[in-house]
């Protein structure tokens, strides 16, 4: 259908996997007459740590990118979100996006909700209704409750929308755009990826290992335990940084660990990240990943790559669904026989997808029926019955 009027559409991005992910999205708005697409940067891209992702958003050549370099980056999650609300508060207003769209459980994408639901702007919401074992699962329920339109993987993701009392109407079944990027033949070779990264290993497995927030007491020993195994297993690795979460810098201080064995330059490259395309690349050709990245979850099954997931951070996404995945909860002697057995596990998964995401975004945002749904949400109870309601009443003062 086509529009009344070009709509302004604003997408945030955070980091370096929520941009991966909405990357065909951009493109596709940007190249659509009847939109004109906006780009707030903010968040772990501004990180040098972390490889300064923003220019690689930068690149993408986007008419209207606001890289947010005012923002504070304090480590200090709560402190940091006011400081994004606030920013993109003042930008949202001087564009006045008829739409604000959200990727995920980042605070970024937090705030991006908070600030189109207080102005009456419509958020769509990529990825809800999907579990994780770390504050980020609340985020993104939390993301879910001020989103008007949900750009939901799957079926599953879809039914936990209505069970937190989201209107069907509002509810769009897409599939993961990532998946779009990685099904396509737009990638670049393995040779180029090796060279742009000088990677000389024939073989090598990927490990990327991110803070659990509320475990933050384990994690010197969860990351000893692990770095201990990979330089026990004899193997090569291209090892990723962690995001930009609460307990991040002492995942990189035991790195500096690995840089310090004496199998570091044959067996060991270190980034702080990595071009999306070109991880894609280097994730289709791995032997294997490691670690507790949702890529270890979702984009391993795509390309049927074996993958060890540790410890409690994507718990609730591993299912009997991901038949290349192994879970161990992080001892040392759990991690090396994973890693052992690891050429066992090679089924191919589309619980994600099947790479026409772009597609049904783009038939979703062209619809006038979208347009007109109502700022103003209602929550839709579950019908139970009186057993069921008296017996799950919950704590009553007495």
């Amino acid at each position: 259908m086509v529009l009344v009027k070009m709509k302004k559409i604003l997408f945030i991005t955070g980091t370096r996997a929520d941009y991966g992910k909405i990357k065909s999205l951009l493109k596709n708005v940007e190249a659509d007459p009847d939109f004109e697409l906006y780009v707030f940067v903010s968040g772990m891209h501004l990180l040098e740590k972390l490889g300064s992702t923003y220019k690689e958003v930068i690149k993408g050549n986007y008419r209207n990118t606001y890289v947010d370099f005012s923002q504070s980056n304090t480590g200090i999650t709560s402190f940091d979100l006011g400081n994004v609300v606030s920013n993109l508060t003042n930008y949202v207003l001087t564009i006045k996006p008829d739409m604000i769209v959200i990727h995920g459980d980042r605070i970024d994408a937090l705030a991006g909700a908070v600030v189109g639901a207080l102005n009456n702007i419509r958020v769509a919401h990529i990825e809800g209704g999907e579990l994780s074992g770390t504050i980020d699962e609340s985020i993104r329920h939390a993301n879910t409750k001020l989103a008007h339109i949900h750009l939901v993987s799957n079926d599953e993701a879809r039914d936990r929308l209505l069970q937190l009392g989201e209107e069907k109407e509002r509810i769009y079944v897409i599939g993961s755009p990532d998946v779009d990027i990685m099904l396509s033949d737009s990638l670049p070779s393995l040779e180029e990826a090796k060279e742009r990264y000088d990677i000389r290993f024939e073989k090598y497995g990927i490990c990327i290992y991110h803070p659990v927030t509320t475990e933050t007491e384990q994690l010197k020993n969860n990351i000893h335990n692990l770095v201990d195994a990979l330089i026990e297993s004899g193997k090569d690795y291209v090892v990723v940084y962690p995001n930009n979460d609460l307990g991040s810098d002492v995942i990189i201080n035991e790195y500096e660990r690995l840089k310090g064995s004496n199998s570091y330059s044959k067996h060991f490259r270190l980034f702080p990240s990595l071009r999306f395309e070109y991880f894609l690349t280097l994730l289709k050709h791995a032997d294997f990943m490691i670690g507790n990245s949702s890529a270890g979850i979702r984009e391993t099954g795509v390309y049927a790559v074996p993958s060890i997931d540790i410890g409690t951070r994507q718990r609730g996404r591993f299912s009997t669904k991901n038949k290349n995945l192994q879970h161990v909860e992080g001892s040392y002697e759990e991690i090396k026989n994973a890693i052992k057995q690891i050429d066992s596990y090679r089924i191919q998964s589309y619980q994600y997808g099947r790479g026409n995401s772009t597609e049904s975004f783009m038939n979703i945002i062209r619809n006038e029926v979208v347009w007109k749904l109502p700022i103003q949400k209602v929550f839709v109870d579950i019908p139970t019955n009186n057993e069921s309601r008296n017996s799950n009443s919950g704590n009553r003062l007495r």
